[in-house]
């Protein structure tokens, strides 16, 4: 279905894993900002602007050895979006915290249920009655159509496996930090105190290893069984 160049390809995955990384960076200043933490839109991190969100490793190294590697998916992060917890506490409590902590991915996976949608609707003709003259612009009728599904379903798949990265209880991810603070919603400093004793470079060459390895195949169970649900297949 997909016989579209391989340079397409390309820049469709790296658009769909940067929508997928800056949103969800976006989303967790946003929702401090709505908290009263103004930090990162002061230092304009609010914005749609992917330069100011790339991170050198993350955003370009990362995704760039990935796909020389010939990896089946590309991975990676934008720059952390600066957040003071002590202002989102001060104003909204533990609650406050963990709802910044979880914007993230509250975004990729709505994110994902909307492309999912729109995946239905091209196959049930409504997007292709929409855009059909679009598609005689192209010597194959069917070339535009090839692209569009494509890069609708590299947003899907990014958005999930992202989401569902970052659910893992591993600093710097923001499953610890959902953990820690739904712990302090319930007086409870449990998992606080052990996240806070591992050191975030420690928690990404965890990251990292669980990606290199057959562990990687614990992770994509539930991604596959998300796509599987959402795609209707």
């Amino acid at each position: 279905m997909f016989e579209i160049p391989t340079l397409y390809k390309i820049v469709a995955m790296i658009f769909a894993l940067l929508i997928a990384i800056i949103g969800h960076e976006i989303m967790h200043g946003y929702v401090a900002y709505k908290y009263g933490d103004d930090t990162a839109k002061l230092q304009g991190r609010l914005s749609l602007n992917p330069i100011v969100h790339i991170d050198l490793l993350g955003s370009i190294i990362i995704p760039l050895s990935l796909f020389l590697l010939n990896a089946p998916f590309l991975f990676g992060w934008a720059k952390p979006v600066p957040v003071r917890m002590d202002i989102v506490i001060r104003n909204g409590g533990y609650l406050g915290a963990f709802l910044v902590s979880s914007a993230g991915i509250f975004y990729n996976l709505f994110l994902a249920l909307i492309v999912a949608f729109l995946i239905h609707s091209v196959n049930g003709g409504m997007l292709s009655s929409i855009f059909g003259g679009a598609f005689n612009y192209f010597d194959n009728p069917n070339f535009a159509f090839n692209v569009l599904i494509f890069i609708l379903l590299q947003i899907l798949i990014y958005n999930v496996i992202l989401a569902v990265f970052n659910m893992l209880p591993i600093p710097p991810l923001d499953g610890s930090s959902m953990l820690s603070y739904f712990g302090l919603m319930f007086k409870s400093n449990f998992f606080a105190k052990i996240f806070a004793k591992v050191n975030p470079m420690f928690g990404m060459l965890i990251v990292m290893v669980i990606l290199g390895t057959p562990l990687s195949q614990i992770i994509f169970q539930p991604v596959n069984l998300i796509l599987k649900g959402l795609l209707g297949v």
